[in-house]
């Protein structure tokens, strides 16, 4: 074991500790208090982004609910490192941000092609000046709205009313200190919110400031409940007839393929749905980067979403390089003993939750046998090489999917991408098969 391997459970147990974070809160909270400042969101807007037209859309209903200050910068968008695969995550975005409106009943459809660059241009104007003005949530929504529908949706009689446009100089200077601001602060996309030293990306995450916000006494009277609770996927999941298969890509370096996997399994169970196990290699060992502030705040809103759903998560060990590659090559030995889901659980345990080191043999041995695995057996599956095709094909098959990364999932004619979308993979599959029940009538 590396002195990095026997250090890091205990640094990233500290790091993404609950207990810590809430002391962190309190300690801000203090000296904003002793300032005599207001609570203040910082909101950080794409203009051709559709999370950030999204998220535009309730800025004002969010002002109603809570008595804070709101401060909004426009972004550009993020870096190539922070975005490997633009082309795809433009497009998925648009689809993946209608199946999102429709879900919570907000308007948002997918033009098939992003705005033209003189429209967003001269939507960015607009913003920054509404900006200037501190009027960005009166007038965002219905600009943002606006620009994906190809046409202005401002009221006549709001025409007169908007603040002046801001100047190619004035945008230009905004770009840069809010650019700025938001690598300094730690975060690289649009649609995001800053309170006290966190971070919430659109209204995926906007449960966690909203909790922050009502245990900060901060609600106005008469709130309850949240915008955009959290799915509780697996709630209606039932037996069906004939359902389609669930293919679960993930990585065993991603956190957020940890904390989903068990709830993939357990859709898999209570459908009948049979689980096909699609592993691909990490990003950074297919020889793409990840910046620095991308690493820590999926390690901190992943820590954040484990608590959500009481999935231990937080004293890790990261598998990159050798203990991936050796945890890869025991998946088909496992699939073959008829253990592959129980396999991939206990591995992505061992290294999320528990800092077992599985580049060790004593680390991959604990991971095997609590699967129900042999470990002489295992150690000669670890000779094998046919899972590195197995890899590269899953990679291209999710790629062909219009997708990218991990977890993602492809139920029947549907291909999602994330954690926090496992409801959509869900409803494909109970709209694509019928309840078993309704062969009893």
């Amino acid at each position: 074991m590396s002195i990095a391997s026997w250090l890091m459970p205990a640094i990233s147990q500290r790091l993404l500790a609950r207990d810590r974070l809430l002391k962190q809160r309190a300690r801000l909270e203090r000296k904003r208090a002793a300032r005599g400042e207001r609570h203040q969101v910082l909101y950080f807007h794409q203009v051709d982004d559709p999370y950030s037209a999204l998220t535009a859309n309730i800025l004002e209903a969010l002002l109603a609910r809570y008595d804070v200050d709101l401060v909004a910068h426009v972004v550009g968008p993020p870096s190539d490192s922070a975005a490997p695969e633009r082309e795809r995550l433009v497009a998925y975005s648009r689809v993946d941000a209608e199946r999102l409106a429709r879900h919570h009943g907000l308007a948002f459809s997918d033009p098939g092609a992003q705005p033209s660059a003189q429209r967003v241009s001269a939507l960015t104007a607009q913003l920054v000046g509404a900006c200037q003005a501190r009027r960005f949530h009166e007038f965002s929504g219905l600009l943002c709205k606006g620009l994906w529908r190809d046409e202005s949706v401002v009221p006549q009689g709001l025409q007169s009313t908007l603040p002046t446009p801001a100047t190619p100089a004035e945008v230009d200077a905004h770009l840069a200190a809010a650019n700025a601001l938001r690598q300094r602060l730690g975060h690289y996309l649009g649609a995001t919110f800053y309170y006290g030293g966190e971070w919430y990306w659109g209204i995926d995450r906007l449960h966690h400031l909203e909790r922050r916000l009502q245990a900060l006494g901060v609600a106005r009277p008469g709130v309850q409940g949240l915008m955009f609770a959290p799915d509780q996927d697996l709630r209606d999941a039932v037996p069906i007839i004939h359902p389609e298969p669930i293919e679960f890509f993930f990585s065993l370096r991603s956190p957020y393929s940890a904390i989903v996997a068990e709830r993939v399994f357990k859709l898999g169970q209570l459908t009948g749905a049979p689980v096909r196990l699609r592993y691909v290699l990490p990003m950074v060992m297919r020889g793409l980067s990840v910046p620095r502030i991308k690493r820590m705040y999926i390690a901190l809103d992943a820590a954040r979403e484990a608590f959500e759903r009481g999935i231990p998560f937080g004293r890790l060990n990261d598998p990159v390089g050798r203990p991936t590659e050796r945890g890869l090559a025991l998946i088909p030995y496992a699939e073959r003993m008829g253990e592959g889901q129980r396999y991939v659980l206990s591995f992505l345990r061992g290294v999320w939750s528990e800092g077992l080191d599985a580049g060790s043999d004593r680390g991959l041995r604990t991971i095997v046998e609590r699967a129900g695995l042999s470990w002489p057996e295992a150690r000669h599956a670890l000779k094998e090489d046919g899972w590195r095709r197995v890899a590269e094909e899953n990679r291209v098959a999710m790629l062909d999917l219009g997708l990218w990364g991990v977890p993602s999932f492809r139920v029947g004619s549907t291909a999602v991408w994330g954690q926090d979308r496992l409801w959509a993979a869900q409803e494909a599959l109970l709209s694509t098969s019928a309840p078993l029940e309704s062969t009893e009538s």
